[in-house]
């Protein structure tokens, strides 16, 4: 029979030890998550959002490998990563294929600062994409558990709805308590089953619907680097403080403040003069960066057919043909037509000198 002992009669996980695995559960295709306790029964003690280090037997070898806590301080006798494998995982898959309930690994830490503790505010927004939802969870876990009544809104991204990490889980909670705010962005159905949330990729429109306030709010953004980017451009564009943005990487987790990465963002500059040439029509035209082209023609008395002027139909494209703009829009042109040239011109800012086909 278990002795029960209070968390004052236990010890605190220190920095290497072996943990058992209590528990794994299978979460989506492709990701489990992986409970874990100490021979000892310590308890954990670490921020929300952080990440700890596992030594994994790989081929004789020993990997070490970083991963994301998705479980919560507030419930301290266990932790748990949740794992997704890509392509060219290894240690992930090794996992995934490998590890059972009554294995033992090494690991180390916690470590990172990817952390609302950091960063305390009155409204949260939480944006991510696959298992970047796993550090969002715990911060998640721990404002629930703890009864805060902060105002989070989350904005869980994934290919397909079975994909979606944590979806269940989230709905429990909004349920509720009124402070969790929920969306779901999803890039395709799955076979045989409705979808009623949101479709596409995550862009500026979307996060208008979801989060009005989002201005007003601190944010944290995990997930793929092409994802945090759109995140970024999307914020960028709308003149949102960077200063209240906060994002992880899982390629190269944050230890300390000096390893946070400053973005090469192209980010259109009131006070940087541009031209656009309008080579149909032999017109130069000087604006500024954060000029559209629509906005330059019609001032020039050029008409560039348009509609929604949000970028989503897809009525002002036109085939820039020098230059580089920046460009954020809502899923009114394609990969494909981007590849060939062409731009919408309600959504697109000159970045120096461009040539555009009026």
């Amino acid at each position: 029979m278990t002795k029960f002992q209070a968390l004052d009669e236990r010890r605190h996980w220190t920095d290497a030890q072996e943990l058992e695995c209590v528990m794994v559960v299978p979460e989506a295709p492709d990701v489990k998550s992986f409970c874990f306790k100490t021979a000892d029964d310590s308890w954990f003690r670490y921020m929300p959002g952080q990440f700890i280090n596992l030594e994994l037997p790989v081929n004789g070898e020993k990997l070490l490998r970083t991963y994301t806590l998705s479980s919560s301080p507030s419930r301290p006798l266990s932790i748990s990563v949740t794992v997704k494998a890509q392509k060219d995982s290894t240690g992930t898959r090794w996992m995934l294929d490998n590890l059972k309930v009554g294995d033992t690994l090494k690991a180390y830490g916690p470590g990172g600062i990817f952390s609302f503790m950091h960063y305390p505010a009155d409204r949260f927004l939480f944006i991510a994409a696959g298992s970047g939802m796993t550090p969002m969870m715990s911060m998640a876990r721990w404002l629930f558990d703890n009864g805060e009544h902060t105002d989070i809104a989350i904005i869980n991204c994934a290919r397909r709805p079975s994909e979606l990490l944590f979806a269940n889980e989230l709905r429990r909670m909004a349920q509720r308590v009124p402070d969790i705010k929920l969306s779901f962005v999803v890039g395709e159905d799955d076979p045989y089953a409705a979808w009623a949330g949101y479709r596409g990729r995550l862009n500026q429109l979307m996060l208008e619907l979801m989060a009005p306030d989002y201005m007003e709010r601190e944010i944290f953004c995990c997930g793929p680097a092409p994802f945090m980017k759109t995140v970024r451009d999307i914020l960028n564009a709308a003149a949102f403080d960077m200063t209240h943005y906060h994002e992880e990487s899982f390629q190269a987790p944050i230890r300390e403040e000096e390893q946070i990465p400053e973005h090469d963002d192209v980010v259109p500059d009131e006070e940087t003069r541009a031209t656009i040439r309008f080579s149909k029509s032999g017109l130069d035209a000087e604006c500024r960066e954060t000029d559209t082209v629509l906005e330059v023609a019609r001032a020039n008395g050029l008409n560039i057919p348009s509609a929604c002027q949000f970028g989503v139909c897809g009525t002002c494209k036109v085939r820039k043909t020098g230059g580089d703009v920046h460009m954020v829009h809502n899923g009114g042109i394609s990969d494909r037509e981007i590849g060939q040239g062409y731009v919408l011109a309600c959504c697109s800012r000159p970045i120096g000198a461009i040539e555009i086909e009026v």
